[in-house]
């Protein structure tokens, strides 16, 4: 087990690149399942959730070799259309899996998904889509068994515009006959990045982005060269960590536009923002005024994965903010290691309301999901002496040397093993 260990109060400068996106490149993983060939990837993180798609994919009978940073995956040669429960478990996205294996072997077994204990997050709109097109679906001892020998394409109605079943049915739609067009799909550029790299291996699919998603089906898919778009909330991530702490920094290879609702906020901390070609530079030189409210929402609302970062600002800011969690009932578990750090904190129904203090201190905290660790470290970075976050593992999910991205801004943040002694470091 490792912690960070972090000592606060320092000013940000300097550049950072953000990597591809951990939310583009697991759908993507799990597209490679449907082609026939070799997929060459680019400029891929190892982040866990990543390795473990990839232990999925050579379950499956896949090859995965990497050369330095790039991802090879060949599925020409699947021989196995299960997910058991032992990889499942590991990664949420192991669900994305579902709609590939049944369109290109027919049928699947797949283990309910694991990941982060944010809330219920309910599959019950993948297997609606799948049914919709056809699918045979049959749900028991933890394992979801599909067989698609009379797959169709159909108009798919989603009754929320969830992400996963969004890509889920996209996948599946591929190899079906005909035109499938997809109603109330879900938004996000990651739905936009997995239509780019199927139609590049051959797919017909457009809309992706907008209120219908169609896929023309085709009867196979060849190999490519892609390279997933950057990482939206690693960049949101460090946005705030810079309003945060002060100083200047600027974003390599960041898409202002996919964190437009972020971006908004932050021009009403006293931040000075501004954004060209593929970098967003941010200064700010005094404490942080409130961002007032942030109401999660669906893209292009405020994404749920910067909440527990934006509640980490919110409890250095001057003045009350109000934020407002509407896609998973607990994502709120940052809460009490925030109060162990001096944060003034009170939530009810949903709802945190957050008086902004001068100064939080360091302390001893847990990580319990990502984006709640991601909140730890950069209350670390701001808070009066040291702090130690612990279960560093679900950080490691969704960012890549975090720890080495920010000490190259200037931050003090260590990885050690949980059973040093932090004498060593003081």
């Amino acid at each position: 087990m490792e912690s960070f260990y972090i000592v606060g109060r320092n000013q940000l400068n300097g550049s950072v690149k953000i990597d591809s996106a951990k939310n583009a490149l697991l759908p993507i993983l799990a597209a490679c399942i449907l082609i026939n060939g070799e997929v060459y990837l680019k400029d891929v993180p190892k982040y866990n959730d990543v390795v473990a798609m990839t232990k999925i994919l050579t379950h499956l009978g896949a090859k995965i070799s990497w050369n330095d940073d790039n991802l090879i995956v060949n599925c020409a040669c699947l021989d196995a259309c299960d997910v058991p429960d032992e990889l499942a478990r590991v990664v949420r996205s192991s669900i994305f899996t579902l709609g590939p294996i049944t369109a290109r072997l027919k049928k699947a077994k797949v283990a309910y998904p694991g990941g982060c204990d944010i809330g219920l997050r309910p599959i019950d709109i993948h297997l609606a889509g799948l049914r919709q097109l056809g699918i045979k679906v049959i749900d028991k001892n933890g394992y979801i068994y599909t067989d698609g020998e009379k797959i169709s394409s159909n108009d798919v109605m989603l009754s929320f515009p969830s992400v996963g079943a969004t890509e889920n049915i996209m996948m599946l739609a591929v190899f079906a006959k005909g035109q499938t067009r997809i109603f109330n799909p879900a938004r996000e550029p990651e739905i936009v990045d997995l239509q780019n790299f199927l139609n590049k291996c051959g797919a017909k699919i457009s809309g992706a982005g907008g209120n219908v998603i169609s896929v023309e089906g085709v009867n196979d898919l060849h190999g490519c060269e892609y390279k997933a778009i950057s990482d939206r909330i690693e960049a949101g991530t460090f946005l705030i960590a810079g309003a945060m702490c002060g100083g200047e920094i600027e974003l390599d290879g960041a898409v202002s536009n996919h964190n437009q609702a972020l971006l908004t906020k932050l021009e009403k901390t006293t931040c000075k923002i501004k954004c060209y070609n593929d970098k967003i530079i941010l200064k700010s030189i005094r404490r942080p005024k409130s961002f007032l409210e942030v109401e999660t929402a669906v893209y292009p609302g405020f994404p749920t994965d910067l909440q527990a970062p934006m509640m980490a600002l919110a409890c250095v800011s001057d003045g009350y903010s109000m934020i407002c969690e509407n896609l998973f009932e607990a994502r709120f578990k940052h809460v009490g290691e925030l109060l162990k750090m001096g944060g003034d904190i009170r939530c009810k129904n949903g709802i945190c309301i957050i008086c902004g203090k001068k100064k939080i201190y360091g302390a001893d905290v847990e990580s319990t999901d990502l984006r709640g660790g991601a909140s730890l470290v950069l209350a670390g970075l701001v808070a009066e002496g040291y702090t130690t976050v612990k279960n560093i593992e679900f950080i490691d999910r969704g960012y890549f040397h975090l720890e080495d991205k920010l000490s190259s801004l200037g931050a003090s943040i260590k990885r050690i093993k949980s059973e040093e002694r932090l004498d060593n470091y003081n």
